[in-house]
């Protein structure tokens, strides 16, 4: 039975890529901050079926102890200071953990257990002010946000540590990837929160800022078996994973609102505060050799994304609904 350790196994991917690893038979590990609100509710379907360990990407010693106490096959760094506008109140913190994080992971493996298959979650964000469209392995990174400057940090110390150390180090170049887990900071999941309470009536308004900022977004579920199958070809190697289509949040909003007939130019307003420092106005992924030496292609389409969010935040809403009236 291969053994796997997930770090942010309580995220969005990491719920994801738990349930699919433990339907391919893996022994499934996840590591988790110690916190005064400890939020399993992603992972609590699967909490019989996997075993959880405390650790930390800011202390080295835990991660080293945590890999040898697991002795994992592969590891998949999930982990991270991942909500963009948050990097510029916290860009120090966001360095530790998004940055300086994958080296503490890296140095534990090459310290430990250099036979490790490695997989590191970089990110389209690091293209930016992307050069060309679309973009691809090749495209060069024009971060725009202290997050984006993390990742190709990252993104480039697992390069590094491949070619220095011959380490089995991957980064799957992951476009904008959603689902009824997403967290409700991000825009898909509080568009689509916002249009369910808007449908039941406990809701009026939702305010957005750049609604022309256009975006790849596919499948969470789609995007984590690119993960699992990175680590199980013969060479390491880097992949953009996308759907290599592009929406504008405009879109995102319609669809959504849409959906359950309602006229979205009623209902959202903009907030200027909700602006970035500086945008990225568009993102649309090459994924081409990701289908060619991975096989792999996305299965849900942006609309039926869309309607899977808002349907599941429906449910979720009136469930809450009810309690609340008992």
């Amino acid at each position: 039975m291969p053994t796997a350790l997930i770090t942010g196994i309580t995220g969005q991917d990491g719920a994801y890529l738990a349930e699919y690893l433990l339907k391919h038979g893996y022994d499934v590990h996840g590591m988790v901050r110690r916190a005064s609100m400890a939020n399993f509710e992603r992972i609590e379907h699967l909490r019989d079926q996997i075993e959880l360990h405390q650790a930390d990407l800011l202390d080295q010693l835990s991660i080293i102890n945590l890999i040898k106490d697991v002795s994992p096959s592969e590891v998949y760094n999930l982990a991270a200071q991942s909500f963009v506008p948050t990097s510029w109140n916290q860009p120090l913190l966001t360095g530790e953990f998004t940055a300086l994080g994958v080296t503490r992971m890296l140095e534990a493996i090459r310290l430990v257990d250099p036979g490790i298959r490695f997989y590191q979650a970089s990110s389209s964000e690091m293209f930016g002010q992307v050069r060309e469209e679309p973009q691809d392995e090749d495209t060069h990174f024009w971060p725009r946000s202290p997050y984006g400057v993390a990742k190709v940090y990252g993104h480039w110390i697992t390069v590094n540590y491949r070619e220095s150390y011959g380490i089995f180090a991957c980064s799957g170049i992951m476009f904008n990837h959603e689902s009824p887990l997403r967290g409700k900071e991000f825009v898909t999941r509080k568009v689509s929160d916002a249009v369910a309470r808007i449908k039941l009536g406990v809701q009026d308004k939702l305010f957005l800022g750049n609604l022309d900022a256009r975006r790849d977004w596919g499948f969470a579920g789609d995007y984590v078996r690119a993960m699992h199958l990175m680590l199980q070809q013969k060479q390491p190697d880097d992949f953009v994973i996308a759907t290599g289509e592009q929406h504008s949040v405009r879109e995102l909003v319609a669809y959504a609102f849409g959906h359950v007939d309602l006229d979205w130019q009623e209902h959202v307003e903009i907030d200027d505060s909700l602006l970035r420092p500086a945008e990225v106005n568009t993102l649309r992924g090459d994924a081409s050799k990701a289908k060619q030496q991975l096989d792999w292609t996305p299965s849900v389409t942006f609309r039926e994304l869309v309607q899977m969010m808002v349907d599941a935040d429906l449910e979720r809403v009136a469930k809450e609904l009810r309690e609340v009236l008992l």
